[in-house]
């Protein structure tokens, strides 16, 4: 373990292990780049929730901003090869943002994102409906967001803004790392809309209530009370949503630097060791409590 500006590098995560009971991990950037698994990182969750010694069982909760349910990133992740076996329990902000449109029976609802999504609304007593009629947009990302821009879409949010539809953003990212590039996120549009005014509603991190959903989850898997904040990490690549989020519920964070911030901590492919993090770190309006180059054990 080595420091920088009083935040500790660590090798791996065993290292740490033995604090927490809980690990609340992020999916994108942590676990798989959009193709496939991040193998360390999945053999690292494994050999925490094998290890002995806490009064109660390590427990693994993916966290994840996704659009959609967490039953559907499960069978992603099966798909890129992420085993089952890494993780207990799957929170979304899809399952947050179901239960927000289920509050709403009957809703004339605009979905603003690709077709793809749109098993987050499934199932639900909603009337899928023109940006024109709609009292509720659902934001799950950009119709394409390997060509678009929020720029595309400020005609758009203008009219919507105009008639005061609340919005709700089931993906509070900004961006994703994927095969090397930042690819835009529905938190970009819902930016924009809140920058003209308009009201939205995230669901997902680094808001508190996906922080208690997940520990609530954990709770439950043991038939006791959620686990001790002190004793619960969340691990993530994102300063913004990752650590944010964490510092914001009072848990501790650790920053996997491979993910969204690489190029600007220095570790790019052609870059293979953990560059000089300090002065990047001391710029941020939040810090994470220790930094890993990648997620492995």
């Amino acid at each position: 373990m080595t420091e920088h500006a009083s935040i500790p590098t660590l090798s791996g995560f065993r290292e740490i292990a033995d604090s927490y009971d809980l690990i609340l991990c992020d999916v994108w950037g942590v676990l798989h780049d959009g193709r496939r698994a991040h193998t360390g990182a999945g053999e690292a969750l494994i050999r925490f929730r094998h290890l002995p010694g806490s009064e109660r069982p390590r427990r693994v909760v993916l966290v994840s901003n996704a659009p959609r349910p967490g039953e559907g990133v499960g069978r992603i992740l099966d798909g890129f090869g992420v085993p089952r076996e890494a993780y207990d329990a799957i929170v979304t902000s899809g399952d947050l943002t179901r239960a927000l449109i289920a509050d709403r029976p009957g809703t004339r609802l605009y979905h603003l994102g690709p077709e793809r999504d749109a098993g987050i609304f499934r199932g639900l007593d909603v009337d899928l409906v023109s940006a024109e009629a709609a009292d509720l947009v659902l934001c799950t990302g950009l119709f394409d967001d390997r060509t678009e821009t929020a720029d595309d879409y400020r005609d758009t949010l203008a009219a919507l803004r105009a008639r005061d539809v609340p919005m709700i953003c089931a993906n509070p990212d900004l961006v994703v790392e994927a095969d090397g590039r930042l690819i835009p996120c529905a938190g970009l549009l819902a930016a924009a809309y809140a920058d003209l005014g308009g009201t939205v509603v995230y669901a997902g991190k680094p808001h508190r209530p996906v922080y208690e959903a997940a520990l609530a989850r954990a709770g439950e898997l043991d038939g006791q009370e959620p686990p001790d904040p002190a004793r619960v990490i969340a691990v993530g690549d994102a300063i913004r949503t990752d650590v944010a989020g964490a510092r914001g519920f009072g848990i501790a964070s650790l920053l996997v630097a491979r993910g969204i911030h690489a190029e600007e901590l220095g570790v790019t492919a052609e870059h293979h060791r953990l560059g000089e993090i300090a002065d990047w770190l001391a710029a941020q309006t939040v810090r994470p409590d220790a930094v890993i180059e990648r997620l492995v054990w």
